[in-house]
């Protein structure tokens, strides 16, 4: 896995974000496994496993006669993926710190990496490299989000985009391939992969309940020191506090239809 920076940071705040933005997208990752071809006592590698959300997932689809690797080069979110796997009775489970894991080649069934690709300097050497551990016939297998554009509001909630515009320019403050998603079919390629089965999927919420205002007010506030740091941003003015209150209130009053970031996933044998 390569040196690239983690452009959301590595705060206790940044886990819980990642663990509602796993529970919001987590029937996306599990269309992806299924029709990729999931299924019981298969091996299955997760790279950039963060804490455990997509491994524990597989190893619920590959049962007791499987097994799942979750690869991060992060110790602390480790640690806290092995606690949240251990608490709920996982024993298909190994989480391995990616600079000291000694995987031998050509032998898991299924790799598969979310919100992986955007973060790389080279996808396709990512794509390349995670085919390596995969068997002759095995899958390769990723959900990439959007980083980039614009996102929708029917009718218009003008503080929906706004957030989104600032999650945007924090993303290209550091994330190397905001548009890894809009070019998998380009990546798969440059890696000698056989072209990918794809699908897109886009978050979509509205009223009082929808986790979606969380999940951006989270994302901003993760992005926020940088942000901070290159001026882009006054975090007085905009009150993260109460932010979320505000664009509930916004788009349940407007009575308006929200997505949020599109969401793409391929797969193919290698």
């Amino acid at each position: 896995m390569q040196d690239v920076r983690y452009v959301l940071g590595h705060t206790r705040q940044e886990e819980n974000r990642l663990q509602l933005q796993s529970a919001i997208i987590r029937p996306i990752t599990h269309r992806l496994l299924r029709e990729a071809g999931l299924s019981p006592g298969m091996r299955v590698l997760d790279l950039g496993c963060g804490a455990g959300d997509v491994t524990m997932l597989a190893a619920d689809m590959v049962g007791p006669s499987g097994s799942v690797i979750g690869l991060d080069r992060n110790p602390d979110i480790l640690t806290t993926a092995r606690d949240r796997a251990g608490d709920a009775g996982y024993t298909n489970i190994e989480f391995l710190e990616s600079s000291r894991a000694n995987l031998a080649p050509r032998s898991i069934d299924m790799v598969v990496a979310r919100y992986v690709l955007v973060h790389q300097s080279e996808p396709a050497e990512f794509i390349r490299s995670a085919a390596s551990y995969a068997r002759p016939g095995g899958v390769v297998a990723f959900h990439e989000v959007q980083g980039f554009g614009d996102i929708n509001s029917l009718p218009r909630v003008p503080l929906w985009h706004e957030v989104w515009s600032w999650i945007v320019a924090g993303f290209a403050t550091g994330m190397s391939h905001a548009d890894a998603g809009a070019r998998l079919i380009e990546h798969f390629s440059n890696a000698g992969l056989d072209l990918p089965t794809i699908f897109s999927e886009t978050p979509t919420g509205g009223g009082a309940a929808s986790p979606l205002y969380a999940w951006a007010t989270l994302t901003l506030r993760s992005l926020l020191p940088r942000l901070e740091s290159r001026s882009l941003i006054d975090a007085a003015k905009i009150d993260l506090d109460t932010l979320e209150d505000r664009m509930r209130e916004a788009v349940t009053s407007a009575r308006s239809q929200i997505t949020f970031a599109q969401q793409y996933c391929a797969w193919t044998r290698v």
